[in-house]
């Protein structure tokens, strides 16, 4: 019996791209399996490389949840065996194309009722992110049946020093030869299709019970506690920015001082709280770590 997929996302750069083309592979191969392909564009494209100022500018809209206007796509059936959806967080929310997506009649029509796997390609900080998938999917009856992470492994402050060199010039490269090469690296890329083929298994099978834990046993979805701890935090404080800068007429000093804010949090603030985290607190707070662990790791 042929199976149709739907695999829908949206890509600037070309990364996420990249990781959607590796992790279909097998499913692509396999026979009676049909793939559709959308790769969706934003109405008013966000031009790239970003500006400073417009790559910060984006945060209220992203973390609220408001979308953007698509340029027309049309799907070529009303029902799907499996949806593969594809995003990129931005401000520990997903992306403003991610949300326009999400928030389309047509993807919400077809969604409703069928498996679908969220596909992550990040920094590393995807957790919040994905929480609020998570609901969204809820709350349109869609079935969450596996979630898979690709992240840039790198040291944390190395990385952002590295991405932001890649969003403001364009270069995917080492900025100074000394920082890591920014975003997924390629082996990571060109592994997704070892996630791909767990897919295809579960599918051919009829059956998405147990597809998650066989890809948390492939490290799909690994947490780093740190990343954990700053996440948490740091997701209530760009909530508080971003209702504060959205109600602002003039927002651009506003935005102007978030960016500083973020800066000196990031580089200076994050390492001590982290650092008086692992000395006072993470030893005594082992059994509720792995449990936020395993909920982020998880489905619901």
């Amino acid at each position: 019996m042929e199976k149709n997929i739907l695999v829908i996302y949206y890509t600037q750069t070309g990364q996420l791209g990249q990781i959607v083309d590796n992790f279909i592979q097998p499913l692509a191969h396999a026979p009676g399996i049909t793939i559709e392909k959308v790769a969706v564009e934003l109405k008013n494209e966000h031009v790239f490389p970003w500006t400073s100022d417009r790559f910060f500018d984006t945060m209220p809209e992203s973390v609220l949840g408001i979308p953007a206007e698509l340029k027309a796509f049309t799907l070529k059936r009303t029902a799907y065996d499996l949806i593969i959806f594809a995003y990129q967080p931005w401000y520990l929310s997903p992306s403003i194309p991610a949300t326009s997506i999400l928030q389309n009649s047509s993807v919400q029509a077809v969604m409703k009722n069928t498996p679908v796997i969220t596909l992550i390609g990040a920094r590393n900080m995807w957790l919040n992110a994905q929480e609020k998938i998570k609901k969204i999917l809820k709350s349109i009856d869609a079935q969450l049946v596996g979630n898979i992470a690709l992240i840039d492994k790198h040291n944390n402050h190395l990385s952002a020093v590295s991405i932001l060199y890649w969003m403001l010039s364009g270069k995917k490269e080492r900025y100074l030869s000394v920082f890591p090469k920014p975003g997924v690296s390629d082996q990571d890329i060109q592994s997704a299709s070892v996630f791909g083929k767990t897919v295809l298994e579960y599918l051919n099978k009829n059956d998405w019970n147990g597809l998650q834990n066989t890809l948390i046993a492939q490290k799909a979805v690994e947490i780093k506690p740190n990343l954990m701890f700053i996440e948490q935090r740091a997701g209530r404080l760009f909530s508080i920015w971003a209702n504060l800068i959205i109600t602002k007429q003039n927002r651009k000093p506003w935005v102007t001082g978030f960016k500083y804010y973020l800066l000196i949090a990031l580089f200076i603030v994050a390492p001590i709280v982290v650092g008086v985290n692992e000395i006072l607190f993470k030893p005594f707070l082992k059994k509720q770590i792995n449990k936020k662990k395993q909920h982020y790791q998880g489905l619901n």
